[in-house]
């Protein structure tokens, strides 16, 4: 039965996407079958791995409609083993269109029992909000990443998370785990990025992942060429980082 990881943080710019697509491509690449939902209405996840986000007729949105199935909505992408969900601005509206729906929290759940069979992992790009579609995305989950960017206010806005998933787990989904805090866009010669690394693992400390993204300019070159970085640049530290995650998530849940 594959396992299903939300990544989660209502702020933006802390790597999520980023996290998202390299995760996927990282657990593809170690022989894992992964499927990635591009929940966010932005669709990064989806043009940062090759599909023009234009030409989306059935994605994400439909599924949470449940207007498609997830079988008709799967695409494959440029990285080997991973299919993607693609997302299309018109998810905007989804939070409007059910909010007056029954079970409005657990849509994406029950679109996901056809499919999650199929794969080792499925992995949810979230919104940077903690609106009605990461409600969905965490009513669905396993598990949740939450990546923290080594900056000023790294942990601001982590307790409000942390409560919203708490709430999730008394009402809507008691088996949702924390699978790990990721520390992005470090930088060893900062030492803010070093407090901050230290902070996160005094206040969290098993909870923390090992594994620590470096902040590197490949990185962010990736996404516009519609690649991961492991298919851009197998010998970046962004892969080496992100094959290091996917291996730890590997043995966690072997």
């Amino acid at each position: 039965m594959g396992k299903i990881i939300a990544i989660a943080n209502q702020k933006g710019g802390v790597g999520k996407t980023t996290t998202s697509i390299n995760l996927a491509a990282a657990l593809g690449v170690l022989e894992k079958k992964v499927l990635l939902i591009d929940a966010d209405p932005q669709a990064n996840a989806s043009s940062g791995l090759g599909i023009d986000v234009e030409s989306v007729e059935i994605g994400t949105y439909q599924i949470l409609e449940h207007s498609n199935t997830p079988e008709e909505a799967t695409i494959k992408s440029s990285s080997p083993n991973v299919e993607v969900i693609p997302a299309h601005i018109d998810l905007v509206a989804i939070e409007i269109e059910l909010v007056d729906k029954e079970n409005r929290e657990y849509m994406l759940k029950q679109a996901l029992e056809s499919v999650k069979d199929k794969y080792d992992y499925i992995i949810i790009d979230c919104a940077p909000s903690l609106g009605l579609l990461t409600l969905n995305a965490l009513t669905a989950a396993n598990s949740v990443v939450i990546p923290i960017q080594c900056e000023y206010f790294a942990l601001e806005g982590l307790g409000k998370l942390l409560n919203t998933i708490k709430s999730v787990q008394k009402i809507h989904n008691p088996d949702l785990d924390i699978e790990g805090l990721l520390l992005t866009m470090y930088d060893s010669r900062l030492r803010l990025s070093n407090q901050v690394v230290e902070e996160v693992q005094k206040h969290f400390n098993n909870m923390v992942f090992e594994t620590v993204i470096q902040r590197n300019i490949k990185l962010s070159e990736a996404p516009s060429y519609g690649e991961s970085i492991i298919n851009y640049d197998a010998t970046s530290k962004g892969a080496t980082n992100y094959l290091h995650l996917a291996e730890e998530i590997i043995k966690k849940n072997s």
